[in-house]
């Protein structure tokens, strides 16, 4: 099992590893051929609504995060691609998000990881 590292799409560090962004929108201001990705997987994002209702505000994450887990739990097809991506070795998950502590990437993040140590 290799990593899974998340990164703002708009720092400028290299990026490595099998690539995904995690949005469910395209980054503003980013364009289709600046982002080397091996995939957009808008189908692990947060549900409109759900993303909606949380708006950033990190009082709402704890509760955000348990809503997005149980989504994620729901989207078995969306999610097995990053999780056999990190099978394989280090995979980087793209997010747009300002707040690099209160966002969906985080939560993806850490529910992969406990996937796939639930899966060995």
């Amino acid at each position: 099992m290799g990593p899974i590292v998340i990164q703002r799409v708009y720092d400028k560090e290299p990026v490595r590893g099998t690539v995904f962004l995690v949005d469910r929108m395209w980054p503003r201001g980013i364009r289709k051929d600046d982002l080397r990705l091996d995939g957009w997987a808008r189908d692990v994002a947060p549900s409109s609504e759900l993303r909606l209702w949380f708006g950033h505000r990190p009082e709402r994450f704890e509760a955000f995060a348990e809503r997005y887990r149980a989504e994620l739990a729901d989207r078995p097809e969306a999610v097995r691609p990053l999780l056999d991506a990190a099978r394989k070795g280090r995979v980087t998950l793209l997010y747009g998000a300002k707040d690099t502590e209160h966002n969906q990437a985080v939560v993806l993040r850490d529910w992969l990881e406990e996937q796939a140590a639930h899966a060995t």
